[in-house]
């Protein structure tokens, strides 16, 4: 296990929360495999098209979201790979403190492909909300 694949492992995180909190929706290849499986506390998704088509029919008009990822474990074997984190995610509208947020738990599973590691299959559980 190599430091450089950790590093680009735990990276996923940071560029998951960047695509997921500036809408581009349709860069999710950026950080999925095209076959990912994604369970989370509001779908389970097969494909990348249905990750995609599934961000994109969750934004709602005005609310913005700050995504941050903690303690990030990553465990590497060859060309596959564990990794897990914590997630706290705001949301707001313009000008305005959060209204709600939450805290999940993500595991994920990592695979090497030719453009770098994506994340094969990822499960959110919710740990708490608070509405404010």
């Amino acid at each position: 296990m190599s430091a450089e694949d950790r590093l680009e492992i735990a990276d996923l995180f940071a560029r998951l929360a960047n695509l997921l909190d500036e809408c581009r929706h349709d860069d999710a290849g950026e950080v999925y495999s095209p076959d990912a499986v994604v369970h989370s506390p509001r779908a389970d998704l097969r494909g990348l098209d249905e990750v995609i088509a599934f961000l994109k029919s969750s934004e709602v008009a005005g609310i913005r979201t700050q995504h941050v990822h903690g303690d990030v474990l990553v465990e590497v074997d060859g060309d596959h790979a564990k990794a897990r984190a914590g997630q706290l995610v705001h949301f707001w509208r313009d000008g305005e403190p959060p209204h709600r947020s939450s805290g999940l738990r993500v595991a994920c599973t990592a695979t090497r492909t030719p453009a770098g590691w994506r994340f094969g299959e990822m499960a959110a559980t919710l740990a708490w909300t608070r509405e404010q």
